[in-house]
């Protein structure tokens, strides 16, 4: 029995020796640009021996497999890499140099100059439809809800994107890549113009405040690229009630879900409000408006996409007003005004090639009548009417060179027909500006990318040629650190409201410059920018007053020998939830040094629309228990300066000069807004309620947007706010679509 043992332990040792002496070590190192990587995967092929690398790519594993074999190296961040060994009764040494995984996710983005908010996964600073509603003080308006960031002036009194140093008409609005020409509603002198189109139409944005995509042109200072909404994810409908306006609509998605379509409707009246509120403006006509929306979506059986859109808005108001002229008690203008804009849009996918064609069709008609009132008695009324016919048309096609690379090129045509009859001048404005483009992303690496691109352009009116080439460029310092630079040369016409008489004019001309570092982790973005803007080529203006109306002054264009900077700094800081529970909050600094000498300015000044330093805080608390949501806004703008310049004729010669000027006190509006979401959490619920309190510049801070001079100098009137403080308080109702999930994650 003891001789058994001793031949069965005798095995067993014979067979560990042989097992142990079968037994090859594979060792080696695997690197990346001579530096060892950590946590690659190194395996033989259809085995399970293996091992994985340390800190410095070193790795060793043992196996009993023998001749020839295939040894793998795989990591998430690099392309895989397949080598041949062989095995025999010797230890094998192998090592790998990796090359990168090449990620569409992982590229960094170029967004030197933008803020990009869509349901595109490399989004930079989000800022979504519900973000804008959210947004206190913004009215739920696309434009207001972008003066909380960085870049964009509260300018008041004039609509528009304000943006760097730039008017408001140097910065223009896209739709699905087609030109808006009239995305304001029409207004009267100091009171601003409100967004005609619908927040929730759009499923995001991207702004560019410099720098943007040679795509785009035909403005200075920058551009905002809204995306329409493709398919709803269910049918639904939707009433808003409040004190202002009643409004209805919506969407119906097919059986299929291969296409939708919907409308909107609604009304408002201003003059309920009035009789409530203590307003600044005698509105004798309570502003009011009808407008009306359609459209319809629908893939084709190739996987094409075809967008629709159609809008119409009619609006009316009147205001009274202290005359500033000796012998008249009262200033009187009314407004009647229309705009229409179509937006037909499609796209396909043609292999690596994808097709975006796209054209818009805008109307706008403006009816202003001013008079005078002396003892209760109404004097003649002069006619300022002014409509224009805007067609665009858009075509490009871009092909994939591989994960992160693209080339793209096209064409647009963009055809202004326009209309103005004021007391002796009567204009017909037509001009085509036929455009190319082409532009390339070149992703040299996960670290590395750039946007090249030209932008070619010929205008009819003014029979010149410009070429403008974009450039930019983006670097991953760190995982979650970026930094972009970006270039361009932007051109634009001079607006057709100056050009009243005879004059050799030219494109009008920028060049912007800007530096970016951000920090963009889940939750949390830090930003900070410079920038640099050279301007070229403005137009110079002198100032006719006509005879019988001496409260309205036009400008006409006299040469292009206008020049001008802007320069400054900008910090942007976001915390979506991060540090506090359900707290949603950003701050956003602006420094803004600006001087120009354009329009009728005697020599180079500051320009009244820009303020030297910006302050804008938003801050957002969703109580689940409680089913509302806290909003609350802050800004604080710098006094802008303001001017009163008159022009005269010496020897012949337009010379403009000041007679007044001086600036404007702080800027400061703290808003507040509630919403109430009764429903919230119901089961089986088909009612979705949300209702509203806003209360808009809630200290009643008395601001003041510029100032109105008389036609000698002599007397002046400021131009304020409408109303101090705003009460807005409304229901909107949506029907057959369950709005919990988005108010939760939104913070609504």
């Amino acid at each position: 029995m003891k001789a058994q043992r001793q031949n069965i332990l005798f095995l067993i040792l014979l067979l560990i020796s042989i097992m142990g002496y079968s037994q090859v070590k594979i060792s080696g190192k695997v690197s990346f640009k001579n530096k060892g990587i950590g946590e690659v995967n190194v395996t033989l092929k259809d085995t399970y021996d293996g091992a994985t690398t340390d800190a410095q790519g070193n790795f060793s594993f043992e196996t009993s497999e023998k001749g020839a074999q295939i040894i793998t190296f795989t990591h998430p961040k690099y392309e895989d890499v397949r080598k041949d060994i062989t095995i025999d009764n010797q230890n094998v040494t192998v090592s790998a140099d990796l090359k990168e995984q090449i990620s569409e996710i992982d590229a960094v983005v170029v967004s030197a100059g933008s803020i990009e908010a869509s349901d595109r996964k490399r989004a930079t600073t989000l800022l979504t439809p519900i973000d804008i509603y959210t947004t206190a003080g913004a009215d739920g308006q696309i434009s207001s809800a972008l003066t909380y960031l960085p870049g964009v002036q509260k300018v008041g009194g004039t609509e528009g994107l304000f943006i760097r140093g730039g008017t408001g008409t140097e910065s223009k609005i896209f739709m699905d890549g087609s030109l808006i020409n009239n995305y304001f509603s029409n207004s009267v002198p100091g009171i601003a113009g409100r967004d005609q189109f619908n927040t929730s139409l759009f499923k995001g944005n991207i702004f560019s405040s410099g720098g943007y995509s040679a795509l785009y042109g035909q403005a200075l200072s920058g551009a905002l690229m809204l995306e329409s909404v493709d398919l709803p994810d269910e049918t639904s409908y939707n009433v808003g009630v409040s004190p202002i306006f009643v409004n209805a609509g919506f969407q119906k998605l097919g059986n299929n879900k291969n296409y939708s379509f919907g409308a909107t409707a609604g009304y408002s009246l201003l003059s309920l409000m009035q009789k409530v509120l203590n307003f600044n403006t005698n509105f004798i006509d309570a502003p009011q408006g009808l407008n009306g929306d359609f459209n319809f979506r629908f893939k084709t059986k190739s996987g094409g996409f075809f967008k629709y859109y159609g809008m119409y808005n009619s609006n009316k108001m009147g205001v009274k007003s202290e005359s500033l002229e000796p012998g008249y008690d009262f200033s009187l203008i009314r407004l009647n005004g229309k705009s229409m804009y179509h937006n037909l849009s499609f796209r396909q996918k043609f292999g690596k090639y994808l097709l975006n064609v796209g054209g818009s069709y805008s109307y706008n008609k403006s009816d202003l009548n001013f008079s005078t009132e002396t003892q209760d008695v109404e004097s003649n009324t002069t006619r300022l009417l002014t409509d224009g016919n805007y067609l665009n048309f858009k075509a490009v096609l871009e092909r994939k060179i591989n994960k992160i690379s693209a080339v793209r090129g096209g064409l647009e045509l963009n055809n202004t027909d326009e209309n103005l009859n004021f007391e002796a001048v009567q204009k017909h404005y037509k001009d085509l500006i036929s455009s190319a483009f082409v532009e390339t992303d070149l992703g040299f690496s996960n670290a590395l990318s750039a946007k090249i691109g030209v932008r070619a352009e010929h205008s009819t009116f003014l029979d010149k040629n410009n070429i403008a080439p974009r450039f930019a460029l983006a670097y991953r310092l760190a995982k979650d650190w970026t930094t972009s630079l970006a270039y361009g040369i932007f051109y634009q016409n001079p607006e057709s409201k100056y050009i009243n008489g005879p004059a050799n004019l030219d494109f009008q001309k920028s060049q912007h410059y800007i530096f970016q570092v951000q920090r963009a982790s889940e939750g949390r973005t830090l930003r900070f920018e410079a920038f640099y803007k050279k301007y070229d080529q403005l137009i110079k203006t002198f100032t006719i007053t006509p005879e019988k109306e001496q409260n309205q002054q036009i400008q006409t264009a006299l040469n292009n020998n206008g020049y001008g900077y802007a320069k400054g700094v900008e910090f942007f800081w976001r915390d979506n939830k991060k540090t506090f529970e359900n707290i949603d909050y950003w701050i956003s600094y602006s420094f803004l040094d600006s001087k120009r000498d354009f329009l009728n300015y005697p020599v180079s000044m500051q320009p009244s629309f820009a303020a030297e330093h910006t302050l804008s805080a938003v801050a957002k608390r969703f109580i689940p228990e409680w089913k509302l949501g806290v909003n609350l806004s802050y800004t604080y703008a710098k006094g802008r300066p303001y001017y009163d310049i008159a022009s005269t004729f010496e020897n012949g010669k337009a010379v403009n000069f000041t007679r007044n000027e001086g600036r404007l006190k702080d800027y400061n509006a703290l808003n507040f807004s509630i919403n109430y979401l009764p429903n919230l959490g119901k089961k089986d619920s088909k009612v979705f309620p949300v209702l509203v309190l806003s209360i808009s510049n809630i200290l009643g801070s008395k601001n003041v947007y510029g100032y109105n001079f008389s036609a000698n100098g002599s007397r002046s009137s400021a131009i304020v706010p409408p109303v101090n403080t705003f009460v807005f308080i409304g229901a909107f109702i949506s029907f057959g679509v369950d709005k919990t999930d988005d108010a939760i994650n939104n913070n609504l």
